[in-house]
């Protein structure tokens, strides 16, 4: 880790910044001294530089093949002591604005009327019967969902899951022509204000005081995971692993496929492992780092932590992730986000690792076309658990693209009547105004393009393989 020092205009920005930002009375003190923080990191230069030649290939002692791990045990007994040591936080910060719904993003319905958070409470609802176990959810909220989620979380009080829920940091953005905080500049409302990145979740649990709660309780590791993830469930064998060989973090990867190539990768660098963002790398290598014959493997976002090992790096102030400058508009007016990522957290844990899982551990919801994916029938529901339909022979998912017109959750509800079956597509891609019937199949590669001006739409019941539709006379 290179510190540069700060220069004297630095020092002054620094010193007026601290000034303005005492006068802030929506965020607390330690909030306040986090953000100065994070600036004086960013604006000493401090980076982390990567030597491109010292880059290594990690092995399998540093990423381990989700095979290689022992079967987690069987006893019913040991089984609820392992689960009695967890706690499961979801990420739960981000609203559904890209889908075009308000509120948070973990509310909006992915299947049989259940929405993400729904589905996860399922899951531990589940297992605490099962194996009559005590794993209590976490919900990291923002200032953006945090009141909507207290509201929602109501109707789970009579749910056998203990579910708690605090907030993460609360940052002024900055105004890149004098540095000054957004707020300060008459700007009340809440984009004056943003949610550092999920890197952030290490300070807030300690800060919000879970962290020792949990720890009085005996828990011992948090598995964490974004909230749109629906394939990021608890798994034993993993859990079993990181108590035996007393790992402090573990980020479970997955093999990239041509849409994952600017997801991060974890690198044995200097004798520990870490993550390597596409932004840390040299413009030159940036080829060869989405190539997916060298870097085979990305961050899935699901991370196992050691809560005394948190303790322990967070007291001392020891966690210092990359900073990721995130730059932004509000009403004209060009301001700066700094955020960092937890999986960047890796390098300051002992004895960390990546594990390679399968695929089906990462199924993310970040658009309707992946929502398209997990209502058909390639999916299955089962106590909380999307599965994947073994009637589909190919190992990938189809590609989908859909037009605009289907962007809004609420838009692409209306323009299907119900999900055709997608068992047997490889591709599909969908422009312009079109409308799908009830108990369509869709087969091989498929494209409906609505010419401009006409609408298009598609009978019940019709079977479509490897064809182009841009018209009824295409049926």
């Amino acid at each position: 880790m290179a510190t540069a020092v700060l220069n004297p205009p630095e020092v002054e920005k620094i010193s007026k910044l601290q000034s303005a930002v005492a006068g802030l009375n929506q965020i607390s003190e330690k909030e306040k001294v986090g953000f100065i923080n994070l600036v004086t990191r960013y604006l000493s230069g401090e980076a982390q530089y990567i030597d491109w030649n010292k880059i290594q290939t990690p092995t399998d002692e540093v990423v381990i093949p989700y095979d290689s791990l022992v079967p987690s045990p069987d006893d019913i007994s040991e089984t609820k002591n392992l689960l009695d040591k967890l706690v499961v936080l979801k990420l739960n910060g981000g609203l559904g604005t890209t889908m075009g719904c308000t509120g948070p993003k973990s509310v909006i319905e992915v299947r049989n009327g259940l929405t993400f958070l729904d589905l996860i409470v399922i899951q531990i609802e589940s297992l605490n019967s099962k194996y009559g176990c005590n794993v209590p959810l976490l919900l990291m909220n923002s200032f953006n969902t945090h009141d909507d989620t207290l509201k929602i979380v109501e109707k789970y009080s009579k749910s056998n899951v203990e579910i708690h829920t605090f907030n993460q940091s609360q940052y002024p953005r900055l105004v890149v022509e004098d540095f000054m905080p957004l707020p300060c500049k008459g700007q009340s409302g809440k984009d004056g204000w943003y949610p550092p990145g999920h890197g952030d979740v290490f300070s807030s649990l300690m800060n919000s005081g879970k962290l020792d709660a949990l720890l009085a309780k005996g828990k011992e590791y948090v598995f964490i995971a974004n909230s749109d993830n629906l394939g990021a469930v608890v798994d034993l064998k993993i859990l079993n692993h990181l108590i035996e060989n007393k790992n402090e973090y573990c980020m479970e990867v997955t093999p990239k496929t041509l849409a994952d190539v600017k997801g991060g990768t974890l690198i044995s660098y200097e004798g520990r492992v870490q993550l390597l963002e596409i932004a840390q790398v040299p413009d030159e290598h940036v080829s060869e780092f989405k190539s997916i014959e060298k870097f085979k493997i990305f961050n899935t976002n699901n991370l196992w932590v050691n809560l005394k090992a948190i303790k322990r790096l967070v007291e001392v102030d020891a966690v210092k992730m990359e900073i990721i400058p995130n730059p932004k508009e509000v009403d004209g007016v060009k301001v700066l986000q700094l955020e960092t990522a937890a999986g960047a957290a890796i390098r300051f844990f002992d004895h960390a690792i990546g594990i390679n899982v399968p695929r089906s551990r990462f199924l993310p919801v970040k658009a309707t076309s992946d929502l398209l994916l997990v209502q058909s029938d390639l999916y299955t529901l089962s106590d909380g658990f999307v599965t994947r339909n073994k009637a589909r022979s190919n190992p990938s998912n189809p590609t989908i693209e859909l037009g605009p017109e289907f962007k809004k959750v609420g838009n692409f509800l209306s323009r299907f009547k119900a999900i055709p079956s997608i068992i047997e597509l490889d591709s599909l891609k969908v422009t312009g105004d079109v409308w799908f019937g009830a108990g369509i199949t869709l087969k091989g590669n498929v494209t409906v393009a609505a010419s401009s001006g006409e609408q298009l739409e598609i009978p019940d019941g019709v079977v479509l393989e490897n064809k182009v539709i841009n018209g009824p006379e295409d049926i």
